[in-house]
């Protein structure tokens, strides 16, 4: 079970510390924990109970009504919270889910979400910044693997059906070979990317996850793309990432090479005279020229 302090609270769900004093004294929101040096500490059930009780509040419903409800009353009200009426609900609804692995709320969260502002701002817009709240979860112990795999899994899920709606382009001019380097596992972003660029008409071939160097250079033999891309996650030695592509631009310099993630904008500087760095997809269109 996770851990949680007022601060982290404060973190997660966007209200102030001071508030959640003033709730769980006043109307007994919430029955923290103290450590011997009478720090609270709250658990996962109170992380899931405030942000329900965030959501019904923002929604109109007093604090001191909402003090009163059964918990089966709140899950009542709690499901007549549309996305589509108050996008920003979406976040704490992520998050409930990502906490309680409710795939069914999970699921019409983010379908509601892609049906009211399509998949390009629903990932900008809500999913970076509902992955920067899971990076705090991570930092502070609160995220197991299960619930990351089952948040990234669906969201992977999401994205390929999104892809899947898409018209292949017929013109292979400028096209851009896609792909994760070995050992790097995490697609999410590199997915978008291709659903970003495919909808900007530009040709795609996506290679998917840990594709060995002598597999990229057959790939690159066969299918002669106009331009590379490829995402950096998973720490790494910064020698190697180096050697890497210092290695590939001395096997085609005359392609050019995209690629992103924290590992390149840790040794950008080392890297600048074999990659063109992606931080967004505006890096990349002005090279394209489309």
């Amino acid at each position: 079970m996770a851990e949680y302090k007022i601060k982290d609270l404060e973190n997660l769900t966007g209200i102030k510390s001071h508030t959640i004093r003033i709730w769980e004294k006043r109307y007994r929101i919430l029955s923290p924990d103290r450590t011997d040096t009478k720090i609270r500490t709250y658990s996962d059930s109170e992380l899931t109970h405030l942000l329900t009780v965030s959501m019904l509040n923002r929604n109109g419903v007093k604090i001191s009504k909402i003090a009163n409800l059964s918990q089966e009353d709140m899950n009542n009200l709690l499901w007549d919270i549309k996305v589509n009426k108050e996008p920003e609900y979406s976040m704490d609804k992520l998050l409930l889910s990502l906490i309680s692995l409710d795939e069914k709320l999970f699921k019409e969260t983010l379908s509601s979400l892609l049906e009211t502002e399509g998949l390009e701002k629903t990932f900008t817009d809500h999913l970076i910044p509902f992955l920067d709240r899971i990076g705090i979860m991570w930092l502070i112990g609160s995220v197991n693997p299960a619930q990351e795999h089952f948040m990234s899994n669906l969201i992977r899920q999401k994205i390929i059906s999104e892809i899947d709606k898409q018209e292949i382009p017929i013109s292979t001019e400028k096209s851009v070979l896609m792909y994760l380097p070995e050992h790097e596992w995490h697609e999410m972003s590199l997915l978008f990317y291709h659903f970003l660029l495919r909808s900007k008409g530009v040709p795609t071939f996506y290679l998917g996850q840990s594709l060995p160097y002598e597999s990229l250079l057959e790939c690159i033999e066969k299918l002669k793309p106009n331009y590379i891309l490829s995402s950096w996650l998973t720490a790494v030695d910064d020698k190697m990432v180096v050697g890497y592509f210092k290695k590939l631009k001395s096997d085609y310099p005359n392609l050019d090479v995209f690629a992103g993630g924290p590992q390149i904008k840790a040794n950008s500087a080392a890297l600048k005279k074999y990659i063109i760095e992606v931080n967004d997809l505006n890096s990349i269109m002005k090279h394209l020229k489309v």
